[in-house]
């Protein structure tokens, strides 16, 4: 049976945009984040995690670099009772500089390829499920996939107000 989920970008609304973070060590939480992430899970929401991660593209980093990123975040978010259900990035970027991975696709936001894969995996309805960001591109996904889009102040916003706006919505 279909259920309502929530869709979140990372840098700038989990974690603050240090520019390309994916180093553990780099990894701090946005003010609210992990109260948010804590609502969302007692809430009973897929917490779902979408992200462009364009560092791949352009060479810095690999997919297991932001694979790790990813468990360590989520590690962190355990201790504190909260955690992400699942992580959906996107590595590509057509100005990249790794050939694999330097073109147009269809994972990245405003692209929808990744919310659709998630909603697939998760058994996810578009009505009820929302999707919050800190970037335009965010919202045009949000919109192009069907789903509610909110947008959230980068590094500084109140994820945790956000989140308990749009449960009650």
């Amino acid at each position: 049976m279909s259920r309502p989920a929530a869709f979140l970008d990372r840098d700038g609304v989990i974690n603050i945009d240090h520019g390309y973070v994916f180093e553990p060590a780099r990894l701090d939480f946005t003010p609210t984040a992990i109260e948010g992430i804590r609502l969302l899970n007692e809430a009973d929401y897929p917490v779902l995690v979408v992200t462009n991660q364009s560092g791949v593209a352009r060479g810095l980093y690999g997919l297991a670099e932001v694979e790790a990123f990813h468990a360590h975040l989520n590690a962190l978010l355990r201790q504190e009772g909260a955690h992400v259900d699942a992580f959906y990035f996107s590595p590509c970027h057509p100005e990249g500089t790794v050939a694999e991975y330097a073109i147009e696709h269809e994972d990245r936001k405003p692209g929808i390829g990744m919310i659709r894969r998630a909603m697939r995996d998760w058994d996810v309805c578009a009505e009820g499920s929302f999707l919050i960001g800190d970037k335009q591109s965010d919202l045009d996904a949000a919109a192009a996939a069907g789903i509610s889009g909110y947008l959230i102040e980068p590094d500084t916003g109140d994820l945790a107000a956000l989140v308990r706006a749009c449960l009650a919505a």
